[in-house]
């Protein structure tokens, strides 16, 4: 494989990535990879290898402001749902314009926050998705911190969540939101990834997500938790691979 440095920029901000090429020319598909709250780029080295062993294609990035181990612009207490969406938006549209990308294959992979993210701009970028994939997607971010912050006035400038310092950008952006009013439109092949012990995300919001979209099926796995042991951590790997071979 071909592994490059890309950093993309947009909204006055810097975006970290790692993409990973097959060998040889031509246009390949690619999957997006979205990390999770404190998560990296790093956490989906697996996955990239399997897939581009395999002729796709990947791009991994820090989200700006999203880990206090982020390589990309912003401070997590800087960092919201929004920008997250405002980075991903970004990211495909630069993506489809690479040389060696097959624009009309890019499929997306949002894990946890991300996979909040993911789905959020699918809703609104379909056209540019081929596919998606959301691992145990944090469908659950509104109503967790609604119901901790319920009034604007409570909200705090900062506060430590996790290891975490968060802003107030964080919480005012999904005050009163209902995320299932912003997603459920796509109509291409949605996966969804769930553990039934899963005590951060659960899996009733994985089952509702399902149920809004046209096309989605769901997986869910018994006695496993926010984040997958390893055989379904494999599973989920080439599962999306197959959803790339069969949709592109």
């Amino acid at each position: 494989m071909t592994r490059e440095v890309i950093k993309i920029g947009h909204h006055g901000r810097i975006i970290y990535g790692i993409a990973e090429f097959p060998d040889g020319t031509g246009k390949w598909p690619i999957v997006i990879f979205c990390h999770g709250f404190n998560g990296s780029a790093d956490d989906f080295a697996e996955y990239s290898e399997y897939l581009v062993s395999r002729g796709v294609a990947a791009y991994r990035f820090d989200f700006c402001g999203g880990s206090v181990n982020s390589r990309s612009s912003l401070r997590t207490y800087e960092m919201s749902l929004f920008t997250e969406k405002e980075d991903l938006i970004a990211v495909l549209e630069n993506v489809r314009k690479w040389e060696r990308v097959d624009a009309n294959n890019i499929f997306v992979f949002g894990m946890s926050q991300g996979g909040a993210v993911a789905a959020l701009t699918a809703d609104e970028h379909g056209a540019d998705i081929k596919g998606l994939v959301l691992d145990f997607p944090a469908l659950c971010i509104p109503d967790d911190w609604n119901k901790r912050f319920p009034t604007r006035v409570s909200i705090p400038d900062l506060y430590e969540f996790w290891g975490v310092t968060l802003g107030r950008a964080y919480f005012e952006a999904v005050h009163g939101y209902d995320i299932f009013e912003h997603i459920g439109k796509y109509d291409r092949e949605v996966l969804i990834f769930h553990g039934d012990k899963d005590n951060v995300v659960p899996v009733g919001y994985g089952q509702r997500a399902a149920a809004l979209y046209p096309n989605a099926k769901i997986e869910v796995y018994q006695g496993e938790g926010h984040g997958f042991s390893a055989p379904y951590h494999w599973r989920v790997i080439e599962k999306t691979y197959d959803l790339v071979m069969q949709n592109k």
